[in-house]
């Protein structure tokens, strides 16, 4: 496996804790997008600003980063794209916005509590497969030099994906294109 990772999908795809379990793993510095993407109360970070953010981030030699970013994607050596299906988004963020309803979870800034964003993260989740999925798979398929890829449709394939990180540790790359 590579030692710059991307991990992307759905808003509740299972990023975060995929890359906090990649990380720990590889003993490598993992950074979620959402601390970039967004500022306090729920604003957008300004493109240039968050696109200077995202870059000074991926100069690193190693790292693994939870989010959707072609900057990202184009920089990365292992792209690991949790491609489930949307009642699991669904499923998964309702339960993490059920703990974190009033006030911001890890990884974002203050003053983002979840109940703010209950709509928007819906159409979000709704309307992925058709508007970011397919990019997100051109990108990959385009690829831009040699990169491993593994796609993640099911449990059994993420088990099989983590059984094999686990099994190479951070010596070898195991995904092939």
């Amino acid at each position: 496996m590579g030692r710059r990772i991307l991990v992307t999908g759905n808003a509740g795809s299972g990023k975060s804790t995929l890359v906090r379990e990649i990380a720990e793993n590889l003993r490598i510095p993992c950074h979620g997008l959402d601390a970039i993407v967004w500022a306090p109360g729920w604003r957008k970070t300004p493109a240039e600003e968050r696109d200077r953010r995202i870059l000074e981030l991926i100069q690193g030699e190693a790292w693994v980063v939870d989010g959707v970013s072609f900057l990202a994607q184009a920089a990365a050596d292992t792209v690991i794209f949790l491609d489930v299906p949307r009642r699991v988004c669904f499923w998964r963020v309702a339960k993490r916005n059920w703990r974190y309803l009033f006030r911001s979870r890890p990884g974002l800034p203050a003053g983002c509590p979840e109940i703010l964003i209950v709509p928007a993260l819906c159409r979000i989740i709704w309307n992925f497969p058709a508007r970011v999925r397919p990019r997100i798979l051109e990108r990959t398929e385009s690829g831009g030099g040699p990169k491993c890829i593994f796609q993640v449709k099911s449990r059994g394939d993420l088990d099989t994906f983590l059984t094999m990180m686990k099994t190479a540790g951070n010596k070898v790359r195991l995904l092939s294109s």
